[in-house]
């Protein structure tokens, strides 16, 4: 694909979700290389404080509280970004909320709420900013939608279901923007971030989560949001386990589904009493709003490269043993 943006100098960009953890080191980012922001989420608060770090990097920042769940506010999110650019040159759609629970144990409404937020807050954000990438003839829309796209996550039904369903709304999108050559939608697919998302978790297992090791920077994620609004690519995996997990699910998904199943239920057996709670689902919560969520040392993964190197023998030896039983 073409160099859209040679500089991102006052370039208008849109980022939901901007209230913490991934979204809000995107915001920073993006602000030290003097875009012209556009921060989104339902935590008011928090956005203007992060308003002020991102202005003191020198860049200028306009506030919206909107919640994308919501279309009407999404529309309206576009239309107050392109008055304050003048344009809209990258669309960065980052808001998104975590169930963890049986699935017949978490309340139907809010599974819903989930996938209304995680799904189709996305497409609310893609419908919204296309038109004004038509008419201008060029924009990038950079969907963040984590491992969780190609690896299910027992215990988060609803969780993965949108992430899959996100998956397949950017492919089927891009292939139908092949004639707009200069109209980008680019994919994300994180490893495990170490930001406070999990802490906002809607948490029916009645025990305390935690995200499971290695976890990353997302300042790591950050730089690769303005890697590709500089230059676009159809998709790019952040962390070394989120490629592995992707090789190991497509070559042997059942088996890696029933590993992680098991992982998760030997953790929780263990783990400390926690209080039911839908977290963040319907309304942001008062705590969480930093970049980190204290998981692991910044921009290295919480794993030695040995248990990485491990790992990768082992899907090796698995998938060789495979491919041998087949023939």
């Amino acid at each position: 694909m073409m160099k859209e943006i040679k500089s991102l100098n006052n370039s208008t960009v849109v980022i939901t979700g901007a209230s913490s953890g991934a979204g809000r080191a995107m915001a920073l980012e993006f602000a030290r290389h003097k875009a012209r922001l556009v921060l989104a989420a339902r935590n008011e608060t928090a956005l203007l404080e992060l308003a002020d770090e991102c202005r003191a990097l020198g860049c200028m920042v306009l506030v919206v509280a909107a919640d994308v769940s919501d279309p009407k506010a999404v529309i309206s999110l576009a239309n107050d970004a392109d008055i304050f650019g003048g344009k809209i040159d990258v669309w960065i759609n980052n808001a998104g909320v975590l169930t963890v629970g049986e699935f017949d144990q978490v309340p139907m409404e809010v599974h819903e709420q989930v996938v209304q937020t995680n799904l189709m807050g996305f497409l609310f954000g893609a419908h919204a900013v296309m038109p004004y990438f038509k008419r201008q003839g060029k924009g990038v829309l950079i969907n963040n939608i984590s491992v969780g796209g190609f690896l299910p996550v027992p215990l988060g039904a609803s969780y993965t279901a949108s992430k899959f369903g996100l998956r397949g709304f950017s492919e089927a999108l891009k292939a139908e923007l092949q004639d707009w050559r200069h109209i980008h939608v680019c994919d994300m697919f994180p490893a495990f971030l170490d930001t406070p998302g999990i802490q906002h978790a809607a948490n029916y297992t009645g025990k305390v989560v935690r995200p499971a090791p290695p976890v990353y920077d997302p300042m790591r994620l950050a730089q690769a949001a303005v890697s590709l609004a500089l230059k676009p690519r159809s998709s790019v995996t952040v962390g070394s386990v989120s490629m592995l997990l992707r090789l190991a699910h497509s070559l042997m998904p059942e088996l890696t589904a029933g590993i992680a199943a098991k992982f998760i239920r030997t953790y929780l057996k263990s783990a400390d009493s926690i209080a039911v709670t839908s977290g963040n689902v319907f309304n942001p919560l008062p705590f969480g709003t930093s970049t980190h969520g204290g998981w692991g040392v910044a921009w290295k993964p919480r794993a030695h490269r040995k248990y990485i190197l491990a790992a990768a023998a082992v899907i090796g030896v698995l998938s060789a043993g495979i491919l041998t039983a087949r023939r």
